[in-house]
């Protein structure tokens, strides 16, 4: 019998307020499929190189799990995990309940290493189940998938009920296997409305299975839920779905925050306006000590140099002999003569200057 897909952070979920929904279009965005329909196409079969295991931290990580202690996890109810810790493994089961990290988290770089022991019961979705929980709402399934049939986005390195993985990575059951996650959150408005949905990068044992992907809300079996403004940090969450599954080798990297509200602005372009007679003296050839060579042209009124090859880059104008580049921070500082005329410039761009004396006239 499949179990009902369990989710014990529904208290974290439903006790913040309804603020921001997505339109209905969006969950049109899977091409037309219904969350687990038997009839959606699976992703191919890859099998995965060789793993060089376990993966160790970069110094940075928090390490969640070692193999010695459940010291960073907690039960939903907040007391100890009950979860089974031996020979450098955590194992759940049936009716131990699903655990939470002690510490919130936003954006994150995260590894976990996990196993499907043998011998294996069930079929399909009871085959192995279990689930990494992304700010405990949002699920990458685990489960026995290398010769189990079972609905597409249900299989292994799945956005549960959302986006099938490009390809099926999985190794067969009683082998260690990888995943390593980027997960960027939702943002949401002071009001709680959507800005960015969240979005994630899963690569199960060394195989890319999805790309940035957009989350199109909480996951949960048989449901489309709408986002709900919640907190920018919350508990990552292991289920327990039943049925017996490790894991080993759980850390996490705290990624630096970026703003949903677009690129950048470039770099400003110059007010400073310079008549033709006052740029047409820059214009020529010039050579630097390491026998490159520039040309300085007016081209529709605008002084451009081919600093980049054949593409030629306006230059633009803070004064009479000084010019900035429009979108790199770069510098020109030309030398003039007691007639206006350039007899060298120099060219600064990351923290490198090149020294460029005249050769030629325009």
């Amino acid at each position: 019998v499949i179990m009902i897909k369990r989710v014990f952070c529904l208290l974290l979920w439903v006790t913040v307020p309804a603020a921001a929904t997505v339109s209905a279009h969006a969950w049109q965005a899977s091409g037309g499929w219904k969350a687990h329909d038997m009839e959606r196409p699976r992703p191919p079969v890859v099998q995965p190189g060789d793993l060089s295991l376990p993966v160790h931290p970069p110094t940075d990580a928090l390490v969640l799990f070692a193999g010695t202690d459940l010291d960073e996890w907690r039960s939903p109810n907040g007391g100890s995990p009950v979860w089974k810790v031996k020979n450098g493994y955590m194992e759940t089961g049936e009716n131990l309940g699903s655990i939470l990290t002690r510490k919130a988290f936003g954006d994150i770089q995260l590894h976990v290493e996990w196993m499907i022991p043998t011998p294996v019961r069930g079929e399909g979705q009871a085959r192995g189940n279990s689930g990494v929980f992304l700010m405990g709402l949002y699920e990458i399934q685990v489960l026995e998938g290398h010769e189990n049939d079972t609905y597409a986005d249900g299989l292994p390195g799945a956005v549960y009920g959302q986006h099938p993985p490009l390809f099926n990575a999985s190794l067969p059951p009683g082998e260690w296997q990888t995943y390593d996650i980027v997960f960027r959150r939702p943002r949401f408005s002071v009001n709680g409305e959507l800005l960015q949905p969240a979005r994630v990068t899963v690569v199960h044992n060394g195989v890319l299975v999805q790309d940035a992907v957009e989350i199109r809300g909480p996951t949960r079996w048989l449901q489309h839920l709408p986002y709900r403004h919640h907190p920018d940090r919350l508990p990552l969450l292991l289920q327990e779905h039943g049925a017996p599954v490790r894991f080993r080798n759980i850390w996490v990297r705290e990624l630096p925050e970026y703003s949903p509200s677009g690129p950048a602005a470039p770099y400003s372009a110059s007010r400073t306006i310079l008549l033709p007679g006052e740029i047409e003296p820059l214009a020529g050839r010039y050579r630097t000590r390491q026998g490159h060579v520039y040309t300085v042209r007016v081209h529709e009124g605008r002084l451009q140099a081919n600093f980049a090859g054949p593409a030629w880059i306006d230059l633009l104008p803070s004064s009479r002999d000084h010019f900035t580049l429009r979108h790199a921070a770069a510098e020109v500082f030309f030398d003039l003569d007691v007639s206006g005329a350039a007899r060298a410039f120099r060219f600064h761009i990351g923290g490198e200057v090149r020294l460029a004396e005249r050769i030629t006239e325009p």
